[in-house]
């Protein structure tokens, strides 16, 4: 048996063809696995748990229906909060069968102690977003948000995202990806040798030398049309594909 890792797949009613993609890769997952650990960003955007009752939610319905299908299967199902999808909550949980897992989160990943992050707080030289990110994580700015109509907040979450990809077309690619002294401080704070996350679409392992040992930093890739992008750990083995 092995576990499976997956992030950014950003799915939106515009991208149908992704959504198909996570359909068929959640049929091969179910049953077949120990776990399935979704590393945030499933969603473009989430505006709350109730648009679960609404029309917005008619394209994500069959994907929450066969997380459940895989959740009940006896595949373990966690779901780490991105930075587009920070508000899914309790009732999305309890309807895929689904753990939410904290922002930081060390598991014991077949006798290899593994850190899991999204991997947004590792971006530390984009302040700019680092400044946003705070912002939307504050429980305030959450419960005020969450008070809005569900039709304003998917008018704001539209033109956040508008704003920020036009934001990111002015940024280096540097500034975009991780910094190394981000990743060095976790993998010590947490005293461990491995870590798996998403966010920065550039699939890769990366080994390295901290403090005389060993490290790893895999990352996860994002999804498009044509292909999705995974991982897979068993009992010393490891495969990153598409």
């Amino acid at each position: 048996m092995t576990s499976w890792f997956i992030a950014d797949l950003h799915l939106d009613a515009s991208r149908p063809r992704v959504t198909q993609l996570l359909i068929t890769f959640l049929q091969q997952v179910k049953g077949q696995a120990d776990a399935l650990y979704i590393l945030g960003d499933l969603f473009e955007y989430w505006v709350g748990d109730d648009a679960l009752d609404s029309v917005h939610a008619a394209h994500f319905l069959p994907v929450i229906t066969r997380l459940r299908e895989v959740s009940d299967s006896g595949v373990a199902l966690y779901f780490m909060h991105g930075n587009r999808d920070f508000l899914v909550g309790e009732r999305f949980a309890e309807s895929t069968g689904c753990t939410l897992l904290p922002e930081q989160c060390l598991i014991d990943l077949y006798g290899t102690p593994t850190l899991l992050l999204h991997g947004d707080t590792l971006c530390t030289d984009d302040v700019d977003y680092q400044q946003v990110r705070k912002l939307f994580r504050n429980p305030q700015w959450q419960q005020q948000f969450l008070a809005l109509s569900l039709d304003e907040r998917i008018r704001q979450a539209e033109a956040m995202r508008m704003q920020s990809r036009i934001s990111m077309q002015g940024k280096a690619e540097t500034i975009l990806d991780v910094n190394q002294q981000a990743v060095n401080t976790a993998l010590r704070c947490m005293g461990v040798s491995c870590m798996i996350h998403g966010h920065t679409h550039r699939p890769a392992v990366h080994e390295f030398v901290l403090d005389g040992a060993l490290m790893q930093r895999v990352v996860l890739g994002d999804w498009h049309e044509d292909k999705g992008s995974f991982l897979q750990v068993g009992v010393g083995q490891m495969k990153l594909e598409c």
